[in-house]
């Protein structure tokens, strides 16, 4: 495609075939982590013979191991995927546990981390008179934020101006006008970046905002290194004017760091404009490209004072690794032009979610809306791999008579978790719970609404790996102008979908009758 082809690229094409393979970055750091799990398991492999000298001890150190396991903070679910791991390896699981638990690896970030959470908990001051409005609304919306100011700064601001999008393409048209208005800076964190038509586009942008003198940063999620992009990708943006970082790359040693992924999409503007979804930075998040049939996806664009959130959130990752900086002039909170006529109404909430913390912001954002309910949640997501809690949230709802609507993919990226996912559908029916599955393709958005009041938009899937594992950022609304639109986009989308029933689980293939409940044994640990 020639437009195709026009579009600004930093690297060359990368090499394909067999030899450029085993030459790579990638499959050098997967054959070191390879050798380096074997030093650790082969002893052990050795010593079984010799195992019934030592059997009454590994008695007692395996009775140790789970009066340990069953006295941590560990959910339920994964008590229980653990317990099957050490009754069947013994010693080897056992010492598998600790080492999860002990965080080998990223304790330096866990560290940073919360002393960036601890030194900037006051950096966006909350403005007391939308405090006391908000108080005054009868939805308990202000006990949510009262628990989201447990783990960080997460004010609610009311001078925001929200724009609903429903689909990675509008997203992207927005972006790149914004992206033009650029004047001070430009913060950009996403999970994957990937050379194509819709980075590259961006690109050209960034590449002029930066020879203007604004300050452009963009941050990516180090899995990226060994997918999407080179391993030098860092030094060709800097080349540019970029300021450019990876988070936790993966290099040839075992941690368990690498469970923990930066799975945040941020785009904030000068403090004046912030972008927030599933969207990531790559060709099938626009249909540009297609797999998995349609992509469906979804973001939010905030103008107003509830940018500075994101731009927090931002500065907090970009500086775990640096001395911290001076927050004060990026944070100052935009105030619209009142001359423009806009007078948005409603609350917003940015928040975001650590996975290093005892905290499950998002999974508690989700059973709050699922609690507090009084006729509808709507709820898209790409997974459905749910723990016993957000699996009874769901449940209660539902008997309690709420209209609980998921809708999930119907042609899946991934089998193993299309299977976990419908392992679970017998149980939310009985409940009545409604499941549906979109038949044009696959379903990326995060996305729920509750009675025409409430509504998320952000990178939290319902499964294990963002409720658990995943740094996460969501927008929280209530009474806000997009709420309407948000709802009329699930009612579009529901068109769309086939409903789940139990014929049609019935006719579930045999695969995913089967890998289902094996892959069940050990999801909290995908």
């Amino acid at each position: 495609m020639k437009e195709e082809a026009e579009v600004f690229r930093l690297a060359k094409p990368k090499r394909k075939g067999i030899l450029a393979l085993i030459f790579s970055r990638f499959f050098i750091i997967i054959l070191l982590l390879l050798l380096e799990l074997a030093v650790m398991v082969v002893p052990f492999v050795m010593l079984e013979n010799y195992m019934h000298h030592f059997y009454g001890a590994l008695i007692i150190f395996t009775l140790i191991i789970m009066i340990y396991l069953f006295n941590s903070k560990m959910d339920s679910t994964a008590k229980l995927t653990w317990m099957l791991i050490i009754t069947a390896f013994q010693v080897a699981g056992a010492l598998m546990l600790l080492f999860t638990q002990r965080n080998t690896g990223h304790r330096m970030i866990k560290d940073r981390s919360e002393r960036m959470i601890a030194c900037t908990r006051d950096a966006i001051k909350q403005d007391p008179q939308t405090l006391a409005k908000l108080r005054e609304e009868d939805s308990f919306t202000d006990d949510l934020l009262t628990y989201l100011n447990r783990s960080g700064c997460f004010p609610a601001f009311a001078q925001t101006e929200t724009t609903y999008f429903s689909s990675g393409e509008a997203k992207f048209e927005a972006m790149l006008e914004e992206l033009q208005k650029a004047e001070k800076y430009i913060f950009m964190e996403y999970f994957i970046i990937e050379e194509g038509y819709m980075w590259g586009k961006i690109l050209e942008i960034l590449v002029a905002k930066a020879k203007e003198g604004v300050d452009v940063r963009v941050m990516y999620d180090g899995m990226c290194e060994i997918s999407t992009l080179p391993s030098n990708y860092c030094k060709l943006l800097e080349a540019e004017g970029i300021k450019a970082k990876s988070f936790a790359p993966i290099t040839p040693f075992i941690s368990s760091h690498y469970n923990y992924r930066d799975h945040r999409k941020i785009c904030v503007i000068d403090g004046k404009v912030a972008f927030n979804g599933g969207v990531n930075l790559a060709d099938e998040y626009i249909n540009r490209i297609e797999r998995f049939g349609h992509w469906k996806d979804t973001a939010v664009m905030l103008k107003g004072d509830a940018a500075c959130s994101f731009t927090l959130m931002f500065l907090q990752m970009w500086n775990v690794t640096n001395d911290v900086p001076d927050f004060k002039e990026a944070l100052v909170p935009y105030v619209p032009d009142s001359s423009a006529g806009i007078n948005p109404s409603g609350y917003v909430i940015p928040f975001c979610d650590c996975p290093l913390d005892e905290d499950k912001v998002g999974e508690a954002v989700y059973m709050d809306i699922l609690n507090r309910a009084g006729n509808y949640v709507h709820v898209m997501t790409p997974y459905l791999i749910l723990d016993g809690e957000m699996e009874t949230a769901l449940k209660y709802a539902g008997q309690r008579g709420i209209d609980v609507k998921l809708i999930l993919p119907g042609i899946p990226d991934k089998k193993i978790a299309y299977s976990l996912a419908k392992t679970h559908y017998n149980s939310l029916l009985e409940a009545g719970v409604k499941i549906y599955e979109y038949t044009p393709g696959f379903v990326h958005a995060k996305v729920w609404t509750c009675d025409d009041e409430k509504g998320v938009v952000g990178t939290i899937n319902l499964d294990y790996r963002s409720l658990y594992h995943h740094f996460e950022c969501a927008t929280y609304m209530y009474r806000t102008d997009c709420i309407a639109d948000i709802e009329k986009d699930f009612q579009e989308t529901l068109k769309q979908c086939r409903q789940v029933t139990e014929e049609t689980i019935r006719g579930t293939k045999t695969f995913y009758k089967i890998a289902g409940p094996i892959a069940k044994l050990i999801a909290p640990l995908m």
